[in-house]
């Protein structure tokens, strides 16, 4: 059976994802400070201005203004006549102190038994597509936005601008990826460029260096900036918000998601930490090889430790039952939100570089819930 599959990805000067990049800098700041600051950060973003807001605990200080024009101008948004850029953007602050109904629900005498932030499902998946063990979608989707910003960064194509959008359809066969039916990419420019030029300059210079080869063929389909002229882009073109890009953030749409979004969260909200544990487990268990393809859920009640309920789908693919996994998971994991924290050091500041290109997969590669150290101690655990 042919099917096709298609998954996107978008760039940092993203309106969206520069709400999601400043949201995790301001949550790096603070867990840099305060290890255990309680952070639910929201940025929006219009032309030449930004707000943030939100709930913030904590015993450090920081200047949330100085934070985002750094990561602004870090972006690339460095030039005036653009309709936004670090210098000249206002930025307003509205920050207020966690409910302290939530944190009493939260915060236990025994740290092991502080409950889960909020409500909530989250959803993890692994299968064996790509090395890093996520869908290829949303990985050659990221692939081609990383090297548009590169490109841009480095002059090789010095007239784009930060904005941008891939998109990559993969034709299945019988579940396998056999080839690339359509590429898409639409990048922000100088409004000198001629788009038959920027055209050439994408397809020589951005997507044959990462796109396989061997899964380009004559019939594969370009669009290039398919509208035309894109000169007006970033929070000039389009308002910005946080946790806007789920599906870019995670698996392209291939699996699913809780709905919760993770970019501005410090790790006890579950929405996070769950999430990350929950791809971890499913990556353990096709790197143990006790599947081809694993989606995990967790769910949990806000102010409880211990999950509601977990679900271990193989689609058909287990070497064992998926019972016999679950229980495995169960024996050997605790799934307390602060054990999960303990395990994964998520009070380490290191979340900026997962709010563009992905939490997941090759673009998290160094983090801790990308990590297969689990899946020796599972094959021991079962011989």
């Amino acid at each position: 059976m042919i099917s096709l599959f298609t998954s996107e990805s978008v760039t940092a000067g993203h309106p969206d994802k520069v709400c999601d990049q400043i949201a995790d800098a301001v949550l790096d700041a603070l867990l840099a400070g305060d290890p255990n600051s309680h952070v639910a950060c929201e940025v929006t973003a219009i032309p030449d201005g930004v707000h943030i807001f939100g709930e913030i605990t904590s015993r450090t200080h920081v200047d949330y203004a100085a934070i985002a024009r750094q990561v602004i101008r870090e972006i690339g948004y460095d030039k005036p006549g653009h309709g936004f850029d670090a210098d000249s953007c206002k930025i307003t602050v509205d920050i207020h102190e966690q409910s302290p109904d939530i944190n009493m629900g939260v915060t236990k005498a025994d740290v092991l038994e502080n409950g889960a932030g909020d409500q909530g499902m989250m959803f993890g998946y692994a299968c064996r597509e790509t090395e890093s063990l996520m869908p290829l979608p949303i990985e050659l989707a990221h692939a081609l936005t990383k090297r548009l910003a590169l490109v841009r960064q480095e002059g090789i194509l010095p007239y784009l601008l930060p904005d941008g959008k891939a998109q990559v359809t993969v034709e299945y066969h019988d579940g396998i990826p056999a080839r690339i039916q359509a590429v898409v990419v639409s990048s922000q420019h100088e409004d000198t460029v001629d788009m038959e030029q920027l055209r050439e300059d994408i397809v020589r210079h951005v997507i044959r260096p990462v796109l396989p080869e061997s899964m380009l063929d004559d019939g594969t389909q370009y669009f290039i900036n398919p509208t035309g002229r894109f000169t007006i882009g970033g929070p000039a073109g389009d308002s910005g918000l946080t946790g806007r890009k789920l599906i870019v953030d995670t698996y392209g749409g291939y699996a699913r998601h809780g709905g919760g979004a993770f970019s501005g969260k410090d790790p006890s909200k579950v929405d996070r930490s769950g999430a990350y544990m929950a791809r971890y487990l499913a990556k353990n268990v096709v790197a143990a090889g006790l599947a081809e393809r694993c989606e995990i859920q967790i769910s949990y009640a806000i102010g409880v430790a211990e999950p509601v309920s977990l679900l271990v789908d193989t689609y058909g693919t287990g070497k064992i039952p998926s019972g016999q996994i679950e229980s495995l998971i169960l024996q050997t994991v605790d799934l307390r939100p602060s054990a999960i924290i303990r395990r994964l050091s998520l009070r380490t500041p290191f979340y900026r570089q997962t709010a563009s290109y992905g939490h997941l997969g090759s673009n998290a590669s160094q983090l801790p819930w990308e990590q297969t150290d689990l899946a020796h101690f599972w094959l021991d655990k079962l011989s």
